[in-house]
C-alpha cells in the first residue's frame, strides 16, 4: 500500500472527495520529515503543531462539504525566498537582519487562499547564487538519493524535500536553472515557467517562480493555482484562460530540436548524453521527428551575464554594515567582489549580453516545436562545494542549457530519464516556444507514459 506522504496531489484530492482526513495525510507527512529531516536539512522552518491545525480546519471543511480552494488540505513546501506573512526572509545568507514579512508574496497568498497546507520554508544557498545548499546561514541541505551530494540548488530544499517524499508540491524559484538543476539531481519534475507567467514579488529579469514536483500533473495542478493574476508583478503577463491540467496531445507532426551541444561550459557526460539521446528516440518512435540542433550559447553570452550578476550583488554588499559583511559566504564575496572592480563600459557591455543570449535562443529554437536537452551537463556533486568545479572565478560553466531560457522567456521543464551508473537521477530538460506552458507540461507528460518504471530516493 502507497505511503500517504507519497500520493500525487492529484490523488489526495481525490481521495479527499471520497472520505481520507488531511489529518491522516499530514501525520504521515509528519512522521517522513521527522526521520528524513535529521540528514537531509531541506526545511529553514518547520512547525508539526501548525501543520497539525491547519489540517484539522481542512478535514472539518472536506466534512462539511465546503472546501477552501482547489489544494485544501494538500501538503506544499515554500523556498524561503517567497515571503510568507508572519516570516523573516533570510535570502539563505547570515548577513540577512530576520524581520517577519508583512505580507504574503503573489505565489505564497494564492497558496493560501487555495487551502494548501504549508509544511514550513525549504532552504536556499547565500542570495540564491549557488547551485547547492551551501549556506552562510543554514546547514547544508543534501540529496536524498546520496546524503553525500548536493539537491543541487539555489531551491536546494525544495529539491531534498519533494525527493524525500515530504509531501507532493513544492515551490522553487529559477532565474538561470535554480528550479530545473535540483530536479534534475533530484530526480524531479520542474518547470520553469514561461517568464510573467506566475507573478512574482519583487520581479526581476529572467526570474520566475514554478513548481518542483514527482509528477507532471502535480506541476500543472500547481500552474493553476499559481498562475493567477496579482497586481504587484508589473512584468507579468496577462490572465489567459489555460487548461493546466489538460495533459493529453497528439505528438504525429511534432518537430524537436536534440541539442547537445551548448557551445560553451563543461562537456556533457557521456552517461548523461546517452540518456537524453535515449529519451529522443523514445519520442521518435511514439511518432514526433528529432532533429540535431546547432550550439549557440557563446563564452561572451555567459562570462557577460556573470559580469552583471557579480556587479549586481556587490552593489548589495557593499551597504551592509561590517559585521554583517563578514557573515556572508566566502565563495559569494569572493565572486561578487570582481563586480566591485569593474567599469561602468564592462558592466553594461555585460549586461548587454542578455539581449544577444535572447535573440540568440528565439532564433536557434525557432524551428522547431520543442528542444531536448541535458538539463545539467553533469550529476550530483559534493554537498559541501558550491557548485561542479568549485570555483567562483567560474561559477557558471554549468548552466548553458538552462539560462539561455531564463533569458528568453522560454518555458522549460526537467524530468527524470535515466540514472547514472552510480544510481544518480539524470534530468532531461524539454523547453518550448514562449508562452506555450502548456506544450511543455504535455511532452513532458507524454515523456512519463514512454519512459521506462521510475526508482525511488527513499
Amino acid at each position: 500500500m502507497t505511503d500517504l506522504a507519497d500520493l500525487p496531489a492529484v490523488d489526495l484530492l481525490a481521495e479527499y472527495r471520497s472520505g481520507l482526513s488531511p489529518v491522516e495525510v499530514a501525520e504521515a507527512v509528519l512522521a517522513r520529515i521527522a526521520s528524513l529531516e535529521p540528514r537531509l536539512k531541506a526545511f529553514y522552518t518547520h512547525e508539526p503543531e501548525a501543520v497539525l491545525a491547519a489540517a484539522r480546519e481542512s478535514e472539518l471543511r472536506w466534512r462539511a462539504g465546503n472546501p477552501q480552494g482547489t489544494l485544501d488540505g494538500v501538503p506544499v513546501t515554500i523556498k524561503e525566498n517567497i515571503a510568507t506573512r508572519g516570516t523573516p526572509v533570510p535570502l539563505g545568507t547570515a548577513a540577512t537582519e530576520l524581520v517577519p514579512a508583512a505580507e504574503d508574496a503573489p505565489a505564497a497568498a494564492r497558496l493560501r487562499e487555495a487551502g494548501a497546507i504549508t509544511l514550513g520554508k525549504t532552504t536556499m544557498p547565500d542570495y540564491g547564487m549557488l547551485t547547492s545548499g551551501l549556506s552562510s546561514f543554514h546547514e547544508a541541505s543534501r540529496n536524498p538519493w546520496d546524503t553525500a551530494r548536493t539537491p543541487g540548488g539555489s531551491s536546494a530544499g525544495a529539491g531534498a524535500a519533494a525527493a524525500a517524499g515530504y509531501g507532493p508540491l513544492h515551490l522553487g524559484t529559477d532565474i538561470g536553472g535554480s528550479i530545473r538543476l535540483p530536479a534534475a539531481f533530484c530526480g524531479l519534475v520542474g518547470l520553469k515557467p514561461s517568464f510573467g507567467r506566475v507573478p512574482v514579488d519583487p520581479p526581476y529579469i529572467g526570474r520566475v517562480v514554478g513548481p518542483m514536483t514527482r509528477t507532471v500533473a502535480d506541476a500543472a495542478l500547481l500552474m493553476r493555482v499559481l498562475s493567477q493574476p496579482d497586481e504587484r508583478d508589473h512584468m507579468s503577463l496577462p490572465p489567459s484562460d489555460i487548461d493546466w491540467q489538460s495533459l493529453n496531445f497528439d505528438p504525429a507532426g511534432v518537430r524537436v530540436g536534440l541539442h547537445l551541444d551548448a557551445g560553451v561550459g563543461l562537456d556533457v557526460e557521456p552517461e548523461i548524453r546517452s540518456a537524453v539521446e535515449a529519451a529522443a528516440r523514445l519520442f521518435e518512435n511514439a511518432g514526433v521527428t528529432v532533429e540535431p540542433m546547432n550550439p549557440f550559447v557563446t563564452r561572451e553570452m555567459i562570462d557577460g551575464l556573470d559580469l552583471f550578476w557579480r556587479t549586481r550583488l556587490w552593489s548589495d554588499l557593499m551597504t551592509l554594515p561590517p559585521e554583517r559583511f563578514e557573515r556572508v559566504l566566502p565563495y559569494i564575496t569572493e565572486w561578487a567582489r570582481a563586480g566591485g572592480d569593474s567599469s561602468g563600459v564592462d558592466v553594461y557591455r555585460g549586461f548587454s549580453q542578455i539581449d544577444r543570449m535572447t535573440v540568440a535562443a528565439l532564433r536557434a529554437t525557432a524551428p522547431y516545436d520543442f528542444v531536448l536537452s541535458p538539463t545539467s551537463p553533469v550529476s550530483a556533486f559534493p554537498a559541501e562545494w558550491a557548485s561542479p568545479v568549485n570555483d567562483p572565478a567560474r561559477p557558471f560553466e554549468h548552466i548553458e542549457f538552462t539560462v539561455p531560457f531564463n533569458m528568453s522567456g522560454q518555458p522549460s521543464v526537467s524530468i527524470n530519464c535515466g540514472y547514472t551508473a552510480e544510481g544518480q537521477p539524470i534530468g532531461l530538460q524539454i523547453t518550448g516556444r514562449r508562452f506555450d506552458d502548456p506544450g511543455v507540461l504535455r511532452m513532458a507528460a507524454l515523456f512519463e507514459q514512454l519512459r521506462p518504471e521510475q526508482r525511488r530516493a527513499v
